[in-house]
């Protein structure tokens, strides 16, 4: 009788400012739209707060800072609009944290897989990590609009584990705010949070597991809730 291996150990990332720091994209697509609508841009030291949330929430907090409420149907045609131009300017100043490429390459010879889980739609999700050259190291790529459910709802979390071939049980998640850190609590997968990402208030604030300021520190927070949660 043979027995089955255990999936490899999986560490699943969020995406905007927690692989790579998007905010000026993000910002300029949204400050192209606004001056298109006759409204005011928003200076960048502004509007990288509004980030974080997704492009929709961007939107409209960029139309609220001109004191405009839009309804859904216009929401939804500058949503679109809004992914048009995204896309083709989706890495013009999009970058890698420092950092992020080591930190796989070593997870990567110790065994582990990576995913990406998102809120961010997954075509420009996988757009970007192909134009940051590394959509291929990541075993899946899923966005908002990929599952019926998306973060916080653990749900989010839990499918992007099983399209990655991943174990809850053998999961970490990585990501920098309130939400990741509550997706990670209602999937009960162990959670690092980055400090450098989009967040409004310090992302200690909502009690991570772990907290990392850089990716070099992200193998010993790892290697204390692989030993704690077992899935080493």
């Amino acid at each position: 009788m043979t027995q089955s291996l255990s999936p490899r150990p999986l560490l699943v990332f969020d995406l905007d400012g927690t692989l790579a720091d998007t905010a000026v994209d993000l910002v300029s697509t949204l400050n192209a739209l606004l001056t298109r609508e006759g409204l005011a841009a928003i200076p960048f030291q502004d509007a990288r707060s509004m980030v974080g949330a997704g492009a929709k929430a961007l939107l409209q907090r960029g139309l609220k800072a001109n004191g405009v409420e839009v309804d859904e149907i216009k929401l939804d045609q500058l949503f679109s609009d809004y992914l048009l131009h995204y896309e083709e300017h989706i890495a013009d100043d999009s970058v890698l944290y420092p950092g992020v490429t080591a930190a796989l390459d070593r997870f990567e010879e110790a065994g582990w897989s990576f995913a990406v889980c998102t809120n961010k739609i997954e075509g420009p999700s996988v757009l970007l990590l192909t134009a940051l050259g590394v959509a291929e190291r990541f075993k899946a790529i899923c966005g908002k609009d990929t599952f019926a459910v998306s973060k916080p709802d653990g749900g989010a979390l839990l499918h992007t584990i099983a399209k990655a071939g991943g174990d809850p049980r053998r999961a970490i998640m990585v990501g920098d705010s309130k939400t990741d850190i509550e997706t990670a609590r209602n999937a009960e997968v162990p959670v690092v949070a980055v400090n450098f990402g989009y967040t409004d208030l310090p992302v200690e604030t909502f009690k991570p597991d772990r907290v990392i300021a850089h990716f070099d520190e992200l193998w010993e927070a790892v290697e204390e809730l692989s030993a704690a949660f077992h899935v080493a």
